[in-house]
């Protein structure tokens, strides 16, 4: 299998607040997101990102989105590195993240032609693609209904579609489900599968088991910043169910019971 990400030693730290400390219920000053992150993903194939709230799967996420920078380490998606090329990395992913929203007054339509333009797609590969992508979600009877005014469902897909205007080969997931109706989401995680048997590569960051179990090639688990285990999924379950063997790690990584 061609690889097509690779993270390498990703680390990130932040400054706390006073307030954020009391919430984090900790002195330190720093937080450190993420701590020398790496992994691999290949063409073709899901990678889930595994971990409870707070382990550093968005932090991570948004390191390889060129949202933010790496304190150190690198990735390298497709060849172009996300310190040195993010113009380049950008024009090769597909991020979708409950923190980035839609802007409320514009509709799906209008907002799926802006991104098309900011891409340089011509304007008859943009219709092409906007009917597969509208169709497949459902979006047609809402095209024209401004974003405020949609539902939380009808929203997540409309972003999902906008997400993929470029028809990117690498498509990076945020909790792709959060928040979603179980209809919704089937949807999604369908969409995905679909994604996979046209050869992307996608990485799906989440912390429910069964939607690993289900679309994962391989895993990587995160605790506290550091990639515990990583390796396919069969491997990492070692024989148990997901949900078991994550707590298990997680036992073993924080050095308490569970």
């Amino acid at each position: 299998m061609r690889e097509l990400l690779r993270a390498e030693g990703l680390t990130k730290t932040f400054r706390l607040s006073k307030k954020q400390q009391i919430l984090e219920k900790t002195k330190a000053k720093i937080k450190v997101a993420a701590d020398k992150v790496s992994f691999s993903a290949y063409e073709g194939e899901i990678f889930g990102l595994l971990g409870p709230n707070g382990a550093g799967k968005t932090t991570t996420l948004r390191m390889l989105a060129t949202l933010i920078k790496p304190d150190s380490g690198d990735a390298f998606v497709d060849g172009s590195s996300i310190v040195n090329e993010p113009d380049k990395v950008r024009s090769k992913i597909g991020f979708l993240t409950s923190e980035l929203k839609l802007e409320e007054f514009f509709t799906p339509n209008y907002l799926f032609d802006f991104f098309s333009e900011l891409h340089g797609i011509p304007a008859d590969v943009r219709e092409q693609r906007k009917k597969e992508l509208f169709g497949i979600f459902g979006i047609d009877s809402f095209a024209e209904v401004k974003v405020s005014s949609l539902s939380t469902g009808m929203k997540q897909k409309a972003s999902l579609a906008i997400s993929l205007v470029h028809d990117p080969d690498i498509i990076i997931f945020d909790e792709p489900t959060n928040g979603l109706d179980v209809i919704t989401a089937k949807v999604v995680t369908d969409f995905l599968l679909e994604l996979k048997r046209k050869g992307k590569t996608i990485i799906v960051s989440t912390h429910i088991f069964s939607l690993v179990e289900k679309i994962c090639d391989r895993v990587g688990i995160i605790i506290d910043g550091k990639m515990t285990v990583c390796d396919t999924l069969e491997a990492v379950k070692d024989g148990m169910p997901l949900e078991d063997r994550f707590f298990e790690i997680y036992s073993a990584a924080v050095g308490e019971a569970v």
